[in-house]
């Protein structure tokens, strides 16, 4: 609108993908959504969180501090078992980078992603992503005015030969100045389910560090954790603050997903002067994470509880997974590819070619019909110029549907693909 009041970023902000998606699911009640990335409703710990807020609760010296209004950057003791349990995770003897002092809590990882973009970045800056990539986080970037350059996925994480392809040309083009940070979804990816491995964390950040001279700044590594606790199978990965370039990593991680999605409780361990800038930007936001929620997850972690839940989920998940493949490979014509999940929510499947699976796609809209909804691959990938936008993918999440709908939902989809495919091979 031309004469409008509303500011740019106002302008830049589109409705998000899962406004809409889930706006589907509502106004379709026997649709079956394998969209959206919801956690398992079974699961969820209903009689250990009434124990734990019961003991939060049971007398005024810890009741009422926790239903008052508590620090910016979080609860100590809660800032400090994040710390201990990151730590842990990555299995490290020093305890020098994973310092409650720079460990801050967020409503959520996704406000941490939210504010990293808008400490770091003006309109007009870089970001390397991973291609596909978390589509919400495209939608950040989008509102902020950046330009974002798609890196490559190999089965093992980004394409380290062409992240530096991609860093080379910018620096002959003189855009590498305006390169702020990699964004990495590095367990269990949203949307392809890959984990990056600790190698190429390493050698990613040492890339990063060497063409830091010719950008004229640091560029930083934003390491998105939030599924890393959901594995069912393999070995974990240490994160990227175990590598020998720490004060370039933020690290955020959520208490959302392997515990409870309703408490919407999430970390970062940022190196300065990142901490000290999110730090105040979130007092602009909120001036603290809501302090009821922080001690229930401070109980959670301190009792043993949370721990004790992990391996329940683990394998709650797993066996969703084990139907949703199952159901793959019974209903789905045998050209389509997809990888079988180690952890996280997700299988990410690709159609065979002259397939379309986007929004507009025929297929997308006949599925919508026959009462089944998926994520349109194209909705993860950034608006890069150097490719066309991959259209024949689909992220399928097992993490909300219950037992009987997924395979009921994945035979709705199998059939429209299989009506799909034999029309595509028609001369």
């Amino acid at each position: 609108m031309k004469n409008s009041a509303l500011s740019q970023l106002a302008h830049r902000t589109s409705e998000p993908a899962i406004s809409w998606l889930m706006k589907l699911t509502l106004d379709h009640p026997k649709l079956v959504s394998l969209a959206a990335g919801f956690t398992d409703n079974e699961s969820l710990p209903l009689k250990e969180t009434r124990e734990l807020l019961d003991t939060v609760l049971s007398s005024p010296r810890r009741g009422r501090p926790a239903l008052q209004y508590g620090s910016t950057t979080g609860d100590p003791l809660l800032r400090e078992l994040t710390a201990a349990h990151t730590q842990s995770e990555d299995a490290q003897r020093s305890a020098r980078v994973y310092d409650p002092a720079r460990t801050i809590i967020t409503g959520g990882s996704q406000q941490l992603l939210y504010m990293t973009a808008e400490a770091l970045c003006d309109p007009g800056d870089i970001v390397l992503v991973e291609d596909p990539t978390y589509f919400v986080f495209l939608g950040i970037t989008a509102s902020h005015g950046l330009r974002c350059r798609g890196i490559r996925l190999a089965h093992d994480g980004i394409d380290l030969a062409h992240l530096e392809d991609v860093l080379g040309e910018l620096k002959r083009s003189g855009g590498l100045r305006r390169v702020k940070m990699l964004y990495l979804v590095s367990y269990f990816q949203n949307p392809t389910g890959r984990t990056t491995s600790f190698a190429k964390k390493q050698a990613a950040l040492e890339l990063l560090r060497q063409y830091e001279r010719a950008a004229g700044h640091p560029i930083f590594l934003l390491e998105d954790a939030a599924y890393r606790e959901l594995r069912f199978a393999g070995e974990d990965e240490r994160s990227a603050l175990a590598t020998d370039f720490a004060d370039r990593v933020i690290y955020t991680g959520t208490y959302s997903k392997p515990f409870a999605t309703g408490a919407r409780v999430g970390f970062g361990i940022l190196p300065e002067p990142v901490f000290t800038a999110v730090s105040r930007i979130k007092g602009n936001h909120d001036f603290g994470t809501s302090n009821l929620l922080q001690q229930l997850l401070s109980r959670a972690l301190e009792s043993g509880a949370y721990e004790r839940h992990l391996p329940v989920l683990r394998q709650r998940y797993a066996a969703k997974a084990t139907r949703m493949v199952n159901a793959i490979r019974k209903h789905f014509p045998p050209k389509v590819k997809w990888d079988d999940p180690r952890g996280g929510l997700y299988v990410w499947a690709q159609l065979p070619p002259r397939m379309k699976s986007g929004v507009k796609s025929k297929l997308f809209q006949t599925a919508l019909k026959r009462d089944v909804l998926y994520v349109p691959g194209e909705l993860c990938y950034c608006d890069d110029a150097a490719r066309r936008t991959p259209n024949r993918e689909m992220r399928l999440s097992f993490g909300g549907a219950n037992d009987n709908e997924i395979p009921i939902g994945i035979a709705r989809l199998g059939k429209v693909i299989e009506e799909a495919t034999v029309k595509s091979n028609r001369p």
